[in-house]
């Protein structure tokens, strides 16, 4: 949780690569790409192309479509499915009368600076390690429109015992406001102990009404039987020094859901992200087919 900038630049890159090369996206991230300099960009597309013989070893073509085989195999699926995930979730909140919106592990998540007019009754809270909340205010200073209003940056380390309180002293925050929650990324990173810790935390401090929307690796990530892609993803976060640290069978995670007062309101599988988020797209691109990644499922719960 210390520092996971690294993590969150490809995450951008791939929602910038895909938004920048489709026509009919999944998430159109049209800020993403402003969020990376030319040479981060170029780098990390670079990069990507040489791994495609760890990728996919039986591939064959130029770098330029190594680098999309890449991004549409393993780089773009989480990131896309679950922005979209969300961002229909909390429309569906807002429409319901939630009026914050904390995003949890913020990175270089741009629906800040890209908020439809239905976000603009919103509290919108980015919180994220002060080391990456501060390389983020860097780049959307250089790179973005001015700040909107209605946004805030809470530098805040979340593996940290109270850095709720720095939430507190946000302007503008109400605990007592029904609120909207994403934890996108997180719970690969932590263990079951601090991940049910920090629902927790969040479930406390808001009130009924609230939602929470996240992603996790299912209880066949570490084993034999999980999808090439996820076993190749456990690799690359230990090699990166992010090990993955939890998974999550369905029974674990409602209960510790329920430990936290918190009900499962929608769930997704694989299967049917692929079906829900990414068949339009693929209807209209066949030629570029994206299904969602494997032993990953999406999660929006609500507390009672």
């Amino acid at each position: 949780m210390k520092n996971r900038s690294l993590t969150a630049l490809v995450s951008a890159f791939a929602r910038a690569y895909h938004a920048e090369y489709n026509q009919h996206p999944v998430f159109n991230d049209s800020l993403a790409r402003a969020m990376l300099t030319d040479e981060e960009y170029h780098n990390i597309g670079v990069q990507m192309s040489q791994g495609i013989g760890f990728f996919l070893p039986d591939f064959k073509g130029s770098q330029e479509e190594a680098l999309r085989a890449v991004v549409d195999f393993q780089l773009s699926p989480t990131p896309l499915g679950r922005a979209a995930f969300t961002e229909q979730a909390l429309h569906n909140a807002v429409m319901l009368g939630a009026g914050q919106y904390l995003i949890l592990g913020a990175g270089y998540d741009t629906f800040a600076y890209r908020q439809p007019e239905w976000a603009s009754q919103l509290q919108i809270y980015e919180i994220d390690h002060p080391a990456t909340a501060e390389d983020k205010r860097r780049r959307t200073a250089e790179l973005l429109p001015p700040k909107p209003a209605n946004v805030h940056a809470v530098p805040a380390d979340l593996a940290e015992p109270r850095w709720e309180k720095l939430l507190l002293a946000a302007p503008e925050f109400d605990p007592s406001r029904i609120s909207f929650s994403s934890l996108l990324g997180i719970s690969y990173y932590l263990t079951k102990t601090e991940f049910e810790q920090l629902l927790s935390v969040l479930a406390e401090l808001l009130p009924a009404g609230s939602s929470f929307a996240f992603d996790y690796p299912d209880g066949l990530t570490f084993t034999p039987e999980a999808g090439e892609r996820t076993q190749k993803q456990v690799m690359m976060a230990a090699r990166a020094g992010e090990p993955m640290q939890a998974s999550y069978t369905y029974p674990e995670l409602e209960q510790l859901l329920e430990d936290c007062g918190l009900l499962i309101y929608r769930h997704l599988t694989p299967p049917e992200i692929t079906r829900e988020l990414f068949q339009a797209y693929n209807d209209k691109q066949p030629e570029y087919p994206l299904s969602a990644f494997d032993n990953v499922n999406y999660c929006l719960a609500v507390k009672r």
